[in-house]
């Protein structure tokens, strides 16, 4: 090319035009090019079409490679990586566990509240948030798969991660879940919903069979998974430990195929919990994608099933298929994703948002006297060692966050009381000085908790060690006195009776201290409600038995059926210490003028509606949560309410406001295991609106005049 310059008399600086638009050029056609030979780099084809395109060009050994994990992993960090294909262009796969913040030992992190917490606030907006700071730290730190959330029905109130659920109605899991995996997946990484599918004790979780009838199965514990695929488009599952019903969750062809991908239309990819693999054909047949951490089943014992017909090659590409689908379809063989684990992926933002979090999460269970918020005290005792410099602020086990600072309790209410109130400490260790500690102030708050995580459910639901002791004898010195709960679930209160105040404010991340001074303050107006029912005594719960927790002979029988949560309560005529959906204001709301339309329906799909005007009658501006609760016909066999539809609504002081609720269809029907469907016989159905479970004053019925199924 120079001796063609030369010959036509091209001077200098046109040749470096021409070298320029040449690069130019070069730039605009490689990407061509390059597609022309890697065809499923051709981002104007459908996800399907490329991965079908890829999958052709892949040889044995480079499927073999997309279905399990690497072990050790090659690169720091990650609890779980598939290694990249430079010849295909293929990205690697960087898992990151991540409930509360990105896992795994990351440091430059920030400590959300527990996910209990975060549901708490029964707000999915709050949620969605939740789920993009999740994403969008992750995505810094180069993961690529998220490994949460987890959106398990909380069937047994001692389970050791009931912190890092979501609740125990099927509806409102489903709702949170989909709110909170649409903001992690907008951020960049691929959600995981886990564990599926009957995940509900740590307890022996490795053998233990969960024994479960169909009918609870469709009803109970499938629905929150739905939700993540219809409403959140989740691009991964997790299945468990558990068997169900004699058979491994990631072996098992009904629960895999037959539920989740058939039924359900899940079209990603499913891997299993980590070491929750039990064989090689078995598992590839029966519905599993991907064993995670490593090869054990999923490496040469695959290829070499694969090679002698055990497995045929459909099966496995079909795996393979699933898990590219969903990489093309998330982007992450089109967009760069320059983050790594040595990146600092906090922020300011992030930390306001851990601190509003746990604020909205925190649950005002008793105010006997208005003794909150505090006013006019000259001094408050805190007492506990809850309360000092170690608060239990997270869940252990996967979940485990490295916090970047904690706002302890005592630390956060004395920057908040400032020079005018003395505020005193005393870990609780001894309890006559803690007394005396208790007697020398106006007001007291004794901070509580539990230890909770993976591995192990909790023995009881007793606060452990002396710590009811504690707060009975700081109540008998001083009768001011306020509990601080900082628990991921449901607790026994035999002191209830003498404590003026009771708070619930979960595992409230790194900003621990200075979201309960702002509640203890009113700063912030407590607008958290239970997701959880808290009993009254420990053999009235839904699961007392042996049989149903934590099992006999590696059996946990669900005798309760559908009588999970608040069902059971409601069926049964006991009464909780809590209801579900349960909790206090600073302020007081009145709701009025409850219209449901149409109230005579069918056939279905039904679109019924329900407004209802919401007042606050207080002095001071706040939130409420509307719930909405079905009733249906007796013969229908069903719990005697369940919860169908919620809003949160922020009103001042006189405001009223009208909210629109959109009834869950699936409300009015029931599974028929006969025709294996749902249906929905004509009857009269109740439609319930309150503020918990337990307090629904507002009703009206809606007619289904024709059987519709």
């Amino acid at each position: 090319m120079g001796e063609w310059r030369r010959r036509v008399g091209f001077s200098e600086v046109t040749g470096a035009v021409f070298m320029l638009l040449a690069a130019l050029l070069f730039v605009v056609v490689a990407p061509v090019r390059s597609s022309a030979r890697e065809p499923w780099m051709n981002k104007s084809l459908s996800a399907g079409q490329r991965a079908d395109l890829l999958i052709r060009a892949m040889t044995l050994d480079e499927k073999i490679t997309m279905v399990h994990g690497v072990h050790p992993i090659p690169v720091k960090g990650y609890v779980g990586y598939v290694p990249a294909n430079p010849r295909l262009h293929i990205p690697a796969l960087k898992l990151s566990d991540g409930r509360a913040g990105v896992g795994n030992g990351a440091k430059d992190v920030t400590l959300l509240p527990a996910p209990i917490a975060a549901t708490a606030s029964w707000d999915t907006g709050l949620l969605n948030t939740y789920g993009r700071v999740l994403g969008e730290e992750q995505w810094k730190k180069g993961t690529n798969v998220e490994l949460g959330p987890t959106i398990d029905v909380v069937r047994v109130p001692e389970w050791g991660r009931t912190f890092e659920s979501l609740g125990e109605d099927p509806y409102f899991n489903g709702q949170m879940a989909a709110a909170e995996i649409k903001g992690i997946q907008s951020e960049g990484p691929i959600a995981d919903a886990n564990m599926y599918l009957t995940m509900n004790q740590e307890s022996n979780r490795g053998k233990i069979n969960s024994v479960v009838d169909e009918r609870t199965l469709q009803e109970i514990y499938l629905p929150p998974f739905a939700a993540a695929v219809s409403g959140g488009d989740v691009g991964t599952f997790m299945c468990a430990y558990v068997k169900t019903n004699d058979v491994y969750s990631c072996e098992n062809p009904h629960v895999l195929n037959g539920l989740l991908k058939k039924q359900i239309g899940f079209e990603g990819w499913v891997m299993s919990d980590w070491g929750a693999t039990h064989s090689t054909v078995g598992s590839a047949e029966g519905g599993l994608d991907q064993e995670m951490p490593s090869d054990k089943y999923y490496g040469q014992a695959l290829k070499a099933a694969v090679e002698n017909g055990q497995v045929s090659v459909a099966t496995l590409d079909e795996h393979v298929r699933r898990i590219l689908v969903t990489m093309f379809r998330h982007g992450l063989f089109d967009k760069e994703q320059t983050g790594n684990w040595s990146a600092n992926a906090r922020s300011p933002k992030h930390d306001l948002f851990s601190r509003k979090a746990a604020e909205q999460g925190i649950v005002l269970l008793k105010n006997r006297g208005d003794i909150l918020p505090l006013a006019g005290v000259s001094s408050l005792a805190v007492i506990g060692a809850d309360g000092g410099n170690k608060p239990q602020v997270e869940g252990t086990g996967s979940s485990h966050v490295v916090a970047p600072y904690v706002v302890s309790p005592v630390e956060g209410i004395r920057k908040r009381a400032g020079a005018g109130i003395r505020v005193s400490y005393a870990d609780g260790s001894n309890l006559a000085q803690a007394g005396s500690a208790a007697r020398a102030a106006s007001v007291v708050i004794v901070f509580v908790n539990t230890i909770e995580g993976e591995g192990h459910d909790r023995p009881n639901l007793e606060l452990p060690g002396n710590q009811d002791q504690l707060i009975a004898a700081v109540a008998r010195a001083n009768p001011k006195t306020i509990v601080v709960l900082n628990t991921g679930g449901p607790v026994l209160m035999p002191w209830i009776g003498h404590v003026r105040g009771v708070i619930e404010a979960w595992y409230p991340g790194q900003e621990d201290g200075n979201a309960i001074a702002a509640i203890l303050f009113g700063d912030v107006d407590p607008a958290g409600k239970l997701p959880l029912t808290f009993p009254r005594t420990a053999v009235e719960i839904p699961t007392s038995t042996p049989e149903q927790w934590p099992g006999i002979d590696g059996r946990s029988v669900f005798s309760e059926k559908l009588e999970v949560g608040y069902r059971w309560y409601d069926a049964t005529g006991h009464k909780p210490l809590f209801p579900f959906g349960y909790g206090m204001s600073y302020t007081t709301f009145r709701l009025s003028h409850l219209v449901v339309a149409p109230t005579t329906a069918g056939p279905l799909p039904l679109d019924v509606h329900a407004t209802v005007n919401v007042t606050n009658t207080g002095r001071r501006a706040g939130a409420e949560v509307v719930e909405a609760y079905i009733g249906q016909p007796v013969a229908n066999g069903e719990p005697p309410r369940q919860l169908c539809a919620f809003a949160k609504v922020f009103l001042k002081p006189g405001e009223t406001r009208q909210v629109k609720l959109s009834i869950d269809p699936r409300s009015f029907s029931y599974y028929d295991t006969a025709a294996h469907h749902w249906v929905s016989p004509p009857g009269r159905y109740t439609v319930m609106v309150g503020t918990s479970s337990s307090d629904l004053p507002l009703q009206r019925e809606v007619t289904i005049e024709s059987a519709t199924n």
